[in-house]
């Protein structure tokens, strides 16, 4: 089949697409729709930034051109960045298809499917609807689990050295990120918080409690103070601290007369119910595993899509761009 004949089949399928229609790109995993369509370009617009972006004719060619000659496919990571909607539109073409495990593009005679999320406008989200954070520690815990599942950590000596360095490293992004969404929540928790009063979730409980620290007062004004009570200045010369609470152990002497206390309030752990934690994982996957209802098709669909995700970001891609576009396309 020549390429006007699948170029106006193609045409022919953008226009029986639904009004706000969601499609993905395969490699960023973009969002967008189509918005207008055509002799010579499909316009889309990407659903997070609103931008608008002319995908042109004879850039179809080329890819139409790079299927067809290939054997196995057309490689997506020879696609340059600015070229990823291109083999989207083309695999709503029945004789094209975007192949996620295998990262190509092929044509094919079998029933193929297409990177088409949804036909219309997304409905209010249900209350129990899983939605996916915009977190880096989601991302980074995502690609942690995945590479805790494809080795064997449990006997670390038999563990590839790039095997731990990957590891030991999204082991520190989860950290590093996780401590700062902690620290955000904390700040967040003590305003609802009261002294001595445990609030409890789901998966434990957290109480309000405050920490003191010591600062020492200008060295003359502590000298002063404790000579002024019998104390000789040697004994606590250059101010050394563990001197001065010597002094102050054997001196009528108050800790503020010498320290400058600040107090600070934060906000700690003060259980964990291991338990609640344990039941709830079981539950999710004795329900996963048991149920045949839409729902468990659902997140099925979910974990496909998100371990085709991280095997996205994990890939090494390069750019080699078969095309170039003026700014008029734009």
């Amino acid at each position: 089949m020549s390429f006007r004949v699948s170029w106006h089949n193609l045409l022919e399928r953008l226009d029986d697409l639904p009004e706000g229609a969601t499609l993905r790109t395969p490699l960023s995993n973009d969002r967008f729709q189509i918005t207008g369509v055509q002799e010579h370009r499909v316009i889309i617009r990407f659903s997070d930034s609103g931008e608008s972006r002319p995908l042109q004719k004879d850039q179809f060619e080329t890819l139409y051109r790079r299927v067809t000659d290939a054997t196995d496919g057309f490689d997506l990571d020879r696609l340059p960045p600015d070229a990823d909607p291109y083999p989207t539109v083309l695999s709503l073409h029945p004789r094209f298809e975007v192949n996620d495990d295998r990262g190509v593009i092929i044509e094919t005679e079998a029933p193929t499917t297409s990177l088409l999320l949804d036909e219309g406008p997304s409905s209010d989200p249900t209350p129990d609807e899983r939605t996916e954070p915009d977190l880096d520690v989601y991302a980074d815990a995502l690609l942690l689990v995945d590479a805790l599942e494809r080795h064997e950590v449990t006997a670390l000596e038999g563990v590839e050295t790039g095997t731990l360095i990957d590891l030991y490293t999204l082991l520190s992004d989860v950290q590093r990120n996780a401590n700062d969404l902690r620290k955000e929540i904390a700040d967040t928790l003590l305003d609802r918080l009261h002294h001595d009063r445990p609030v409890s979730g789901s998966y434990g409980s957290v109480q309000r409690t405050a920490r003191t620290n010591r600062s020492l007062k200008a060295d003359e004004e502590v000298l002063d103070t404790l000579e002024s009570a019998g104390i000789d200045r040697d004994r606590v010369v250059s101010v050394d601290r563990g001197k001065v609470d010597d002094a102050l152990e054997v001196t009528d002497v108050a800790e503020r007369d010498v320290y400058e206390i600040e107090e600070t309030e934060y906000v700690r752990k003060a259980e964990v119910d291991e338990d609640r934690k344990e039941t709830r994982l079981q539950g999710l996957k004795d329900q996963l595993a048991a149920s045949d209802a839409d729902d468990a098709d659902q997140l099925r669909d979910e974990i496909e899509e998100l371990e085709s995700r991280i095997e996205e970001l994990t890939e090494f891609k390069s750019g080699q761009s078969y095309h170039t576009r003026s700014n008029a396309d734009r």
